[in-house]
């Protein structure tokens, strides 16, 4: 699936100074005194799609390319191999680059992304000319490996994960006040690298589910992502400095009948060098419609400190492309409302024939219900040992089988009992 997103700001924007007076007041009480007492604060930005227009609660759903950022597990458990590239405007002429590829291979699944968060940077001295120009920036490079452990037809498995992770804090060199020479390989003193690691657990299941169909209804995920050190003082002897933005994350999300889907998270911050100065607890919830075969309605709401941010979204399916738009108000990277417009575009490339050999075991399943039904047990045997041959987690031809073998072998005693007669 090729995914192409597209995030800037809107001509539309709300009257700022009012609107954000009056949000921040309604969640005043909410104020986090230990908010941006972390490093990278770019793995805290969406890199957009579905994800965000669910409200970023997506560590239980995670059931597109956006998994990455959220749970690591669900790599082993995405129905088609899908290829993403993202592009978001953000502050102050900030952009945030992102391209991912993840793929799966019968229970196994990995995946590898990579992003990069810069902001132009110019350096004027006392008479107003310019010193020097570059810019800072952030990249992350992930390795994701997952596998989906006990997957049958009714329970879809739980499904373990890890991403490992690297990222590399860029500062340009800047001049010295006194003579306003740039200062070689100052930038460097202020720059730092990353190593961290995530884990995420995934299960999906049927429950309290009414309608009709073979895809789970409802999913469950846990995450601990950022857990890792960063070091500073590269020009010199590095050493470790600041905390990430380490997380343990929960959330469930629920389909009770087909055209809805509901998902809800809790967020715990985690501060490994400092635990007291860990950051409050943040919360999200989405919600998607499907309106239509072609089209669905997605929106989200989060809550961090006393910082809200809202989107809204609309899929579109045309052919085998889905186009995804989505406006979000953001005021938890901040101080004003921050609004964004972000456009998708989705291809599948794929799903290696897990549809084909899907259809052949049922067609195996059913040829097999009808040689029972006639009282040929050995064919129906037969005919359901080749299905679960190809589809061992096919929990019906499982079962059926071993009913099939007990009839036929009653039914060879009775032939016999009868031929002695």
């Amino acid at each position: 699936m090729l995914v192409l997103a597209f995030q800037t700001s809107p001509a539309f924007c709300l009257d700022g100074a009012d609107y954000a007076a009056s949000i921040a007041e309604a969640f005043s009480s909410l104020t986090d005194e230990n908010a941006g007492s972390t490093s990278f604060h770019s793995l805290y930005i969406p890199s957009g799609g579905r994800a965000e227009s669910m409200g970023t609660a997506f560590t239980a759903l995670s059931n597109d390319i956006g998994f990455f950022e959220y749970n690591a597990a669900a790599s082993s458990t995405m129905d088609e191999t899908q290829f993403g590239v993202f592009h978001n405007s953000w502050i102050s002429d900030s952009a945030l680059e992102t391209i991912a590829y993840t793929k799966r291979k019968g229970n196994f699944g990995w995946g590898t992304l990579l992003k990069c968060f810069y902001v132009p940077f110019t350096e004027y001295d006392l008479f107003g000319d310019r010193v020097t120009s570059g810019y800072y920036s952030e990249s992350t490079a992930v390795l994701n490996l997952s596998y989906n452990f006990l997957a049958n037809y009714g329970f879809k498995g739980i499904a373990l994960g890890v991403n490992l992770k690297g990222a590399y804090r860029s500062m340009p060199d800047y001049g010295d006040d006194a003579t306003g020479r740039v200062i070689p390989g100052s930038g460097l003193s202020q720059s730092a690298v990353a190593v961290m690691a995530d884990a995420g657990l995934q299960m999906r299941f049927n429950f309290l589910k009414f309608f009709q169909s073979r895809t789970p209804n409802f999913f469950a995920g846990l995450s601990f992502t950022n857990a890792g050190v960063s070091y500073t003082k590269l020009d010199t002897e590095p050493e470790p400095d600041d905390a990430l933005p380490s997380r343990l994350a929960a959330g469930i999300a629920w389909q009770p009948v087909k055209p809805v889907f509901l998902s809800f998270e809790f967020q715990q911050p985690v501060n490994l060098l400092n635990p007291d100065d860990s950051e409050q607890w943040s919360a999200g919830a989405g919600l998607s419609v499907q309106i239509a075969s072609l089209f669905a309605f997605e929106t989200g709401f989060m809550l961090k400190g006393a910082s809200p941010r809202l989107s809204l979204g609309a899929e579109f399916d045309v052919l085998d492309f889905k186009m995804n738009v989505n406006y979000t108000l953001d005021m938890t990277s901040s101080i004003n409302p921050l609004n964004h417009i972000s456009i998708s575009a989705k291809l599948n490339l794929g799903d290696e024939g897990r549809q084909k050999l899907q259809d052949e075991v049922d067609k195996l399943y059913i040829e097999g219900l009808k040689y029972y039904k006639n009282g040929d047990f050995e064919e129906a045997a037969y005919v359901w040992r080749q299905a679960v041959l190809l589809d061992k987690s096919f929990t019906p031809a499982v079962e059926a089988l071993a009913v099939a073998e007990k009839a036929a072998s009653l039914q060879k005693q009775i032939i016999d009992i009868q031929s002695l007669d």
